[in-house]
């Protein structure tokens, strides 16, 4: 191969119910990794789907009246519709009840027992059903769940148990040696010092109450429990098997990525390491513990009936505006916000005035003035050194954001460009250039910055936005979309016709 590859994953969704909008952040946000990784020429591999197992499954596919296998298979249908919706480019969407990865999970439970890393034992403890997680009484908050707030329940039963304490130092030593490992740094000092060195206790990977899971083959009453058979999907699914590995995963193992929301990051640093070490594979590169999307009124919930729906925007803002939102309007390490009064305001500042507004005023400007025919005759002035240097700064400013998985910073970066192309307007006065004879070349010129200022922002949009990177390329009428085309200014081609300006996005009348 002669690209770089990269793998990328999202959490696999639960299939309990419909994903609102802060679970579709995920994977809006992971598309638009992997979509700049594929544009800076990497191989990429972007791997999402849904974990189906578990007492909360069984419950809700009794509530529903039909079986667990048919309840999953709508719910999972639903998730894709949505990822698909929201325009994203995974390529591969894997189901926890996918035969292959039910089998190499029985042989991963296997190998841990026979080396000794699993053994029997019985379990008591207060469990929390939504979660399927069991709590100590003192990690209780207020006498409840620490994750969601709802009441737990005394459970005791046999289970078979994973050997998380033998791996404590080890994980520690990895920690600190990989400063990289998790991300942001506030996660990494939040595991370390809360739930690592504390002391791990043993973590039951085993469940006799229930049968929706994948069976221990050898000791059939009792089933995978939730983590073992979620966190393995990284793996089982790229051609990783106890005794043969596919020439698949030697290529994409490890993950470069596990983009994952914040509250599950304790399972994908404690827990998939130590199940790693144990199979002696390599761990994944970098685990990115995201903020969440919440509403302006708090937590979304059903008791507040503030849930919204990605699809339900999507239907009434379209899909890029909804995107766009997504990955402008969260910073890094803190919690973003959503209202619809947000989305809007963002719509009509960020979307129509600065970059519809650009675009359109532009196009509109060459077709009046000279056809639309593009033409650079390189009469230059002071005024258009800063604009370049804007324009060609972004190719490593913009890179730099998103190596560091700051996704809204980039995209800041970009629309600030954006910004001082229209800046650049105002201070070349095309329509006072038009009305002098002797400035037709100069208005040639200013012309031609705007459209290839516009060319380059739209280069890097197709990570972010990318229906509406290819309707600006269309009006351009432009083959130069590589992202090797942006680290120089003056790629778009000379004497082209542009074709008629349309409409990128509709200002949203606010009273309305």
């Amino acid at each position: 191969m002669d690209k770089k590859k990269y793998y990328i994953s999202t959490a696999i969704a639960y299939t309990s119910s419909k994903p609102h909008i802060g679970n579709t952040y995920e994977i809006v946000l992971a598309d638009a990794i992997a979509r700049y990784k594929r544009l800076e020429g990497y191989d990429v591999y972007l791997q999402t789907g849904t974990d189906e197992h578990g007492e909360k499954i069984q419950q809700k596919a009794l509530e529903k009246g039909v079986t667990p296998q048919e309840y999953v298979d709508e719910q999972a249908g639903i998730i894709k519709d949505i990822w698909d919706i929201m325009n994203t480019s995974y390529d591969r969407f894997v189901r926890t009840t996918d035969k292959k990865h039910e089998e190499v999970v029985q042989h991963i439970f296997k190998k841990m027992y026979d080396q000794g890393d699993i053994y029997k034992s019985e379990y008591k403890g207060l469990y929390c059903v939504p979660c399927e997680s069991f709590w100590t009484e003192s990690q209780l908050v207020d006498g409840k769940c620490p994750d969601c707030g709802r009441e737990v329940v005394e459970k005791s039963e046999e289970a078979y148990f994973f050997r998380l304490s033998k791996y404590q130092d080890q994980l520690v030593e990895y920690i600190e040696s990989h400063p990289d490992f998790i991300q942001p740094e506030s996660r990494k000092n939040e595991m370390l010092n809360n739930f690592i060195k504390p002391g791990l206790q043993d973590l039951c990977v085993s469940r006799t109450s229930f049968d929706w899971g994948i069976p221990v083959d050898f000791d059939p009453k009792h089933v995978v429990y939730v983590w073992l058979d979620a966190l393995t999907n990284y793996i089982t699914n790229i051609g990783y098997d106890v005794e043969s590995q596919t020439e698949e995963f030697n290529y994409k193992w490890p993950a470069d990525l596990h983009l994952i929301g914040k509250d599950i990051i304790r399972f994908h640093t404690i827990y998939w390491p130590c199940f790693l070490f144990s199979l002696g594979i390599p761990l994944p590169k970098k685990v990115f513990g995201h903020p969440w999307l919440i509403m302006t009124d708090g937590k979304m919930s059903k008791s507040k009936g503030n849930i919204v729906y990605a699809d339900d925007l999507v239907n009434e803002f379209g899909v890029d505006a909804v995107r766009y939102y997504f990955l402008s309007q969260i910073p890094f390490a803190s919690d973003g916000f959503y209202s619809k009064e947000l989305l809007i305001d963002a719509i009509n500042s960020d979307l129509v005035n600065n970059l519809g507004n650009l675009v359109n005023r532009t196009i509109s400007m060459s077709h009046k003035y000279f056809n639309g025919i593009v033409e650079n005759t390189n009469v230059i002035e002071d005024v258009d050194n800063e604009l370049k240097s804007t324009l060609t700064a972004l190719h490593t400013s913009v890179t730099g954001k998103m190596d560091d998985l700051r996704v809204g910073e980039a995209l800041g970066l970009i629309f600030d460009a954006l910004k001082r192309a229209n800046k650049y307007i105002d201070e070349t006065t095309p329509w006072i250039l038009a009305k002098d004879e002797t400035k037709q070349d100069r208005l040639k010129t200013v012309l031609y910055n705007l459209l290839e200022s516009i060319r380059i922002c739209s280069v890097y949009l197709q990570a972010f936005i990318p229906e509406t990177s290819e309707k600006i390329f269309s009006q351009l009428n432009t083959k130069v979309t590589d992202f090797g085309s942006t680290e120089s200014f003056g790629n778009l081609e000379n004497n082209i016709q542009l074709n008629e300006p349309i409409h990128l996005f509709d200002r949203i009348d606010v009273e309305k």
